[in-house]
């Protein structure tokens, strides 16, 4: 069983173990350091989704770092109710673990999230779907920003309306954050 380091906030430097299980792929420390750098402060008091929630390690950063509530979508119950004992270990009563699978749980009725982490398994073709579905079905907060984690020749197919705003490679990944502007 590996371990997870949370970085920042009010959990640093603790560590949680990380279940092993096949296709879970904890995104690095490096990766984590980066992306919560670019989005900065603005954590706080946010709503956060963090789909294909996997380790939970960016959602319990957003935790960490202020975020008010973050609900982990998580479709394989075993990993689920690792996050779950995570969650509980830190007292994390702002996160939350929803056992469905990501596409699925993007067709029900929405709830606005200010922050969006997409981070599906790679080569399955799911990124642009559930940007896709993240639009339509009215996810996203007018300013939302949304961090997607693909394989690194994944060509990007997201909005029109999603801007670039910071993009970064490790290993075989491509990190990119958007900014959302409203249509």
């Amino acid at each position: 069983m590996g371990k997870l380091r949370i970085i920042g906030g009010d959990f640093r430097r603790r560590q949680l173990p990380v279940l092993d299980s096949p296709g879970l792929r904890p995104t690095p420390d490096r990766v984590r350091e980066t992306l919560f750098n670019w989005l900065g402060q603005t954590l706080y008091g946010k709503k956060v989704l963090d789909l294909f929630a996997g380790t939970g390690a960016l959602g319990i950063e957003a935790l960490s770092r202020g975020a008010t509530q973050v609900a982990f979508i998580e479709r394989d119950s075993q990993v689920a109710a690792h996050i779950t004992r995570n969650l509980e270990t830190l007292q994390a009563n702002q996160g939350h673990v929803i056992i469905r699978d990501a596409q699925v749980f993007l067709a029900q009725p929405a709830q606005r999230f200010d922050v969006v982490f997409l981070d599906p398994p790679f080569h399955q073709a799911l990124v642009a779907d559930c940007c896709s579905a993240l639009e339509t079905g009215g996810w996203l907060a007018e300013d939302a920003m949304i961090y997607v984690e693909t394989e690194r020749d994944w060509d990007p197919q997201v909005p029109t309306h999603w801007a670039l705003h910071r993009e970064t490679q490790a290993g075989e990944s491509t990190a990119r954050l958007y900014q959302r502007h409203a249509p």
